[in-house]
């Protein structure tokens, strides 16, 4: 049988980091096995799901490249057949109509917590104790699932071995509200048994989900897929990810700059491995991938360690895209070098497409101001001896170090006490790429004028 893996989030908000893991493991594992990738859009919340969480879902999956083959497939316009599966169940003995009211519900829940009970459902109206249950009027009954009150239920986990549960311990599932909405728990097993999945990859949240699904498999007497959770993201401080950490969506990595495939590549490692490789593409990615090698243990994320592996994707970088993610962060009206120049000058120096975009205003900042200290006589006249000689040279970098060096060599300087001081006139900045380029790109008009009003010269 072919393999076929699934991502269905709930579109309650954008692709949070988590999900995205998520959908990049089960696309991996689709791809190196010469599957299918469904996607599928569980939107049966009907009060927190939107449209705008629908697009910005698909928006988010899209740039980080993870094409999906079928879908998306909407739980909403699939209300018909789950009221067919269920009334199939109640035909077979598995499921049973159930008319408590929220009041009763409500007073079942207090009698319990006053017992220090775990709240749960009584059973009261399966039908083999509902005998003299008189049904209420007015009341639209719901479906629930009559579930095996003995022995366990259990799987071998792909990623966390052998896990089983005591029956006992499962109350009797609602499977479709009164709306004829479907749970979670009952949409997600048709949806993915007429979507013929085979792997249900998704995170370790849904491990107490996973034996209420394999019992309704069962009733329906169809094959169960092999099932893989993941384990949870984490903060540095070992708290689960929220946004106290810092972003937490897809989208908002977009906006910092974080190119997709470095977020790829990151969250690829967060909890998988092969090997020591720490860089590698999504072709290798998708070749490699296994859930052996996932880590049982939560991963922690860290925000400095993706934005190195982000500064070694820009290095690689080609320029002309760069130069077309640099551009919105720049004013319209710039006059300076081409950008692409720029970019291909600085890039080493960036650990996101945002403080790339800041270290190329360097060569477009329409005024500077200095902030060093006085400058000493010495240095005051090499700036003189310097802006003669750049008078004359050739405008090439290496023409400009040598009339630096010349310039050095003449006044008996060392270049740290010359070209510190000329970054800071030349562009305000402490740090910037090697001098000689820098003047280079900065062009002769430029370099000149600022050396002359800061000489006191017109």
């Amino acid at each position: 049988m072919s393999v076929r893996t699934r991502f269905a989030p709930s579109p309650t908000g954008f692709l949070h980091i988590g999900g995205a893991r998520t959908a990049l493991y089960s696309w991996a594992y689709a791809r190196r096995h010469g599957g299918k990738f469904v996607l599928r859009i569980e939107d049966t919340d009907l009060e927190r799901s939107t449209k705008e969480s629908v697009q910005a879902i698909l928006d988010g999956l899209r740039w980080l490249g993870l094409d999906w083959d079928e879908g998306p497939f909407f739980q909403m316009q699939r209300l018909a057949r789950y009221k067919e599966v269920a009334e199939k169940l109640i035909v077979a003995g598995h499921a049973y109509y159930d008319w408590t009211t929220k009041e009763e519900l409500d007073a079942l829940r207090a009698e319990q917590f006053s017992r220090n009970l775990k709240p749960r459902y009584d059973g009261r109206w399966r039908p083999e104790r509902a005998q003299n249950l008189k049904k209420p009027e007015g009341v639209q009954p719901i479906i629930r699932f009559r579930t095996p009150e003995e022995g366990t239920v259990g799987w071998n986990d792909l990623v966390k071995g052998p896990i089983t549960f005591p029956n006992a311990e499962l109350d009797d599932l609602v499977l479709l509200r009164a709306d004829g909405v479907p749970t979670y728990n009952f949409g997600v097993v048709v949806d993915d048994v007429d979507m013929d999945i085979t792997h249900v990859i998704r995170g370790d949240d849904h491990v107490n989900n996973t034996p209420r699904q394999i019992h309704i498999y069962e009733a329906l007497h169809m094959p169960l897929p092999r099932f893989g959770h993941v384990p949870m993201i984490l903060g540095a401080d070992g708290e689960r990810l929220s946004k106290r950490h810092g972003a937490t969506s897809v989208i908002e990595y977009s906006e910092l700059g974080i190119l997709p495939e470095a977020l790829d590549n990151y969250l690829a490692r967060l909890g998988w491995s092969h090997g020591d490789d720490e860089i590698f593409s999504m072709d290798q990615f998708r070749q490699w991938f296994n859930l052996e090698h996932v880590n049982s243990s939560p991963a922690r994320f860290d925000a400095e360690k993706l934005k190195w592996l982000n500064q070694q994707y820009l290095k690689g970088a080609d320029n002309a895209r760069l130069v077309k993610l640099v551009r919105p962060h720049l004013p319209k009206e710039v006059a300076g070098p081409p950008l692409d120049r720029v970019v291909a000058l600085v890039k080493d120096r960036a650990a996101t497409v945002r403080q790339l975009a800041d270290e190329a205003m360097l060569f477009y900042a329409q005024q500077v101001t200095y902030t060093g200290g006085p400058l000493s006589s010495d240095v005051l006249a090499a700036f003189g001896t310097l802006k003669n000689k750049l008078e004359k040279t050739s405008w090439d970098r290496n023409a400009i170090n040598g009339a630096i060096k010349e310039t050095i060599a003449a006044a008996g300087l060392k270049m740290p006490q010359l070209a510190m001081p000329l970054r800071q006139v030349l562009t305000g900045r402490a740090q910037t790429p090697s001098i000689d380029a820098v003047l280079e790109l900065l062009g002769r008009e430029t370099v000149l004028q600022r050396l002359a009003a800061h000489l006191g010269k017109d």
